[in-house]
C-alpha cells in the first residue's frame, strides 16, 4: 500500500447497502476479497438496522470499479436492493492498511 501514498489522488467513500436473502457473512467475505484484489483498504460491517456499512479508500479508478461491483454485481446469490455512496472525497493519505470485516 505504501506505493499508493505517492502523489496519487486518493479517494474515499462511505457506503450503505441493503441486502436481502443472503447471509451477510458471505457477502462480507466476497466484498473483502474484491476490495483487496483492487488494492483498496477500509472496512465493512453490519448495523443494528440490518444494513451493511463501510468505508473504502484508494485510487479513483479502483474506487469506481468497486462501486460498480457493489451496485451491479455483488457476491453470488446476493440481491442488493440499494447501494448508497456518501461522503466521497479526496484524501492525502490512506488511514487503513488493509480491507477488513468488522465483527
Amino acid at each position: 500500500m505504501k506505493s499508493q501514498n505517492r502523489k496519487v489522488n486518493l479517494y474515499y467513500m462511505k457506503l450503505t447497502t441493503i441486502i436481502n436473502g443472503f447471509r451477510k457473512f458471505l457477502y462480507f467475505q466476497y466484498t473483502k476479497k474484491k476490495a483487496r484484489s483492487l488494492g483498496l483498504v477500509g472496512w465493512v460491517e453490519n448495523t443494528e438496522r440490518g444494513t451493511v456499512v463501510g468505508q473504502v479508500q484508494g485510487p479513483a479508478e479502483q474506487i469506481a470499479a468497486m462501486k460498480d461491483w457493489l451496485r451491479l454485481e455483488g457476491s453470488p446469490e446476493s440481491k442488493i436492493e440499494k447501494c448508497v455512496f456518501t461522503k466521497e472525497g479526496v484524501i492525502e493519505k490512506l488511514t487503513h492498511e488493509i480491507f477488513r470485516v468488522v465483527e
